[in-house]
């Protein structure tokens, strides 16, 4: 697998929903019930927070 250019990556991180801490990341995994197969992690991109599948 190639890896990605920074303007993949850019692109990836605009196609993400954004949070401001980790917390309201989790919240909002809880909310949608998907807490288990979910994690928070601070992008390089845009120092926000993203949900990630586990």
């Amino acid at each position: 697998m190639k890896k990605p250019t920074a303007e993949m990556k850019r692109r990836m991180c605009t196609r993400k929903r954004r949070y401001r801490t980790q917390g309201d990341a989790l919240d909002a995994a809880l909310i949608i019930g998907v807490e288990r197969q979910r994690t928070a992690y601070r992008c390089q991109i845009c120092g926000q927070w993203h949900l990630a599948s586990v």
